[in-house]
Formats: structure tokens, C-alpha cells, sequence
């Protein structure tokens, strides 16, 4: 079992469109994967066609009445897996905060719940490095990590890198991380520039692939689909497409 978290602290750079089409992309390779929607507003959960859950049935459940993981895991019309978010999300920080234990909560969840050998465990995070986000990354085996091509986002990575070297200090284990450019514009000289600098800075922990803008990738969500179902021979079906292909080949999803 490998759990990835898509993680960014800036809104804007296709973090819940990255997770989305990633478990949808593990869906189509028969992997069976379990998204985990960690982010209050739900963006995941109305995306993947899930709106109609309640705070009891999703992952408010999970943290706060320690409801087991495994039954607030739903199965979906599409056939996928996802543990829903509601609004009630956000008081986990302040109802939460205090209990020592909270920030393994997760891992300790999944591995009760799901075993060692099991299906990919896909989290789409809170923007925000508080408690939610916390129990992703000591629960991730990997990090995903959008950046849109612009100035700003290229300056987050960098604080959210360093996040990730102290956290891996107090877990005495390596986070493996990825950085996948977003927003991808091949017109401006800016967004190669940024991928240029990325790949100076970070290396092989760039990916390739480079999702590029285009209006497919926005309207999807508003169908409540993943772009490969919902434009299967547009370019945003491609670019991710690529990327599965990209990552699977590294290893990334193992």
C-alpha cells in the first residue's frame, strides 16, 4: 500500500485536480485506490459526484468520534473509493488540537483499517499546515507536490520543502517528494522559466510531464467527473495520462 498526499499551502495550482485525476488514473489501471478528501471545503468530494454525504459519515466522523476509517470509506457510482469531507472539517484544528496523539491519527487509521497490502491511498490536503494536513504527511509515504507556473508558487515550494526536512527529522524516515508544474502555459516565457528553475533547484524530483491550461480540466469538476472520463482526448487527459505514466514507471505509485 502507498499513500500519497497532494499537498500545496497556495490555493490555485490544481492540487484537488491533481489528486482527482491521479486516483482516477489508478482507478483505470484496476488498483482500486481510496481517495481521502482532508480539505474542509470538499472540493474532492463534489468533484468525485459525493455531495450528498453528511459530517458523520466522512472523515469529521474519523477524527472526532473515532469512527474506523474503513466505515466512512464509500463506494461511488463511478466504482471508485473516497472518504468525503464536509464544511465540519475545519473545527478539527480547534476541537482537536490539544490531544497529543491527533497527528498520527491517520496512519494509524489506514493501517488498522486497510493492512499492508492493500490499494493506494490517495489524500487531497488542506491548503493550511495545521492538524489535518499534519496527519497526511506522517501518514504519506509520498508527497505530491502542484505548483501553477508563476513566481509565487515557485517561492511556497521552497518554504514547503523546508517543512518537509524538519518533519523528516523528527520522523527519522525520508518523505519522498515529487513537484508537478501546473497551469503549464507553453506561450509564456514564464512558465518554462519556472519549470527551468524547479528542475535547478529540485532536480529529478521534477516531473517531466507539465499539465498544461486548457478549459477541459476546469469544467470537469463541474460535471463531477475526472477529465479522462469526462474529455478522454483533450489535452488535460493527456498531460495526465503522461504523468501516470511518468510516475508509475518511477515507481512512484509502489
Amino acid at each position: 500500500m502507498t499513500v500519497i498526499a497532494v499537498f500545496n499551502q497556495k490555493g490555485g495550482v490544481g492540487k484537488t485536480t491533481t489528486a482527482l485525476n491521479i486516483a482516477a488514473g489508478l482507478a483505470m489501471l484496476k488498483l482500486d485506490p481510496i481517495a481521502i478528501d482532508l480539505d474542509p471545503q470538499g472540493h474532492l468530494t463534489l468533484a468525485s459526484g459525493a455531495s450528498a454525504f453528511t459530517a458523520d459519515a466522512g472523515a469529521y466522523a474519523f477524527f472526532q468520534r473515532g469512527v474506523p476509517l474503513d466505515q466512512v470509506v464509500h463506494r461511488l457510482p463511478s466504482g471508485r473509493r473516497i472518504v468525503p469531507a464536509t464544511l465540519d472539517l475545519s473545527k478539527i484544528d480547534a476541537l482537536c488540537g490539544g490531544d497529543a496523539n491527533i497527528s498520527t491519527r491517520l496512519r494509524d487509521g489506514i493501517r488498522a483499517a486497510l493492512g499492508a497490502p492493500s490499494a493506494p491511498v490517495i489524500i487531497d490536503c488542506c491548503p493550511m499546515l495545521g492538524v489535518l494536513t499534519l496527519n497526511a504527511l506522517i501518514a504519506a509515504d509520498r508527497v505530491l507536490i502542484p505548483v501553477s507556473a508563476d513566481f509565487l508558487s515557485l517561492q511556497g515550494v521552497d518554504r514547503l520543502d523546508r517543512a518537509l526536512n524538519a518533519l523528516e527529522i523528527k520522523l527519522k524516515r525520508r518523505i519522498e517528494r515529487r513537484v508537478l508544474v501546473t497551469r503549464y502555459d507553453g506561450r509564456r516565457r514564464l512558465s518554462s522559466d519556472i519549470h527551468a528553475e524547479l528542475k535547478r533547484r529540485y532536480g529529478d524530483a521534477v516531473c517531466e510531464t507539465r499539465i498544461v491550461e486548457n478549459v477541459a480540466l476546469a469544467e470537469s469538476p463541474m460535471r463531477s467527473k475526472d477529465i479522462f472520463a469526462f474529455s478522454p482526448a483533450s489535452p488535460g487527459a493527456r498531460d495526465y495520462g503522461a504523468l501516470m505514466q511518468e510516475l508509475g514507471g518511477s515507481g512512484f505509485f509502489n
